[in-house]
């Protein structure tokens, strides 16, 4: 997986919005009852606020007829993003 240089990778809670609720017009608390969860997951997956864990993406492929790799390789790639950006950034302080 190669991970994009110019800008970060698309969220999972982004892909989740955009391709599934949006198109389906499945409301998050909709999905958080299908899912048996709390809304707060689910808006928080949504806002950026909260990572998808092994155990949600479980449950999200279940309730949406995907992989849990989907989900877990969309949140890696993010983490992996983000983890590069702090090196960058600490390797610029080092040499400034």
């Amino acid at each position: 997986m190669r991970l994009p240089t110019h800008r970060a990778p698309t969220t999972p809670g982004e892909i989740l919005l955009e391709e599934w609720l949006k198109p389906s017009k499945l409301t998050q608390l909709a999905l958080a009852k299908k899912m048996g969860v709390d809304i707060q997951l689910v808006n928080g997956i949504i806002n950026g606020r909260r990572s998808v864990t092994a155990k949600t993406a479980l449950l999200l492929s279940k309730v949406l007829k995907t992989t849990p790799e989907f989900w877990l390789n969309a949140q890696m790639a993010v983490d992996l993003w983000h983890a590069q950006q702090e090196l960058k950034d600490e390797k610029r302080r080092k040499s400034a």
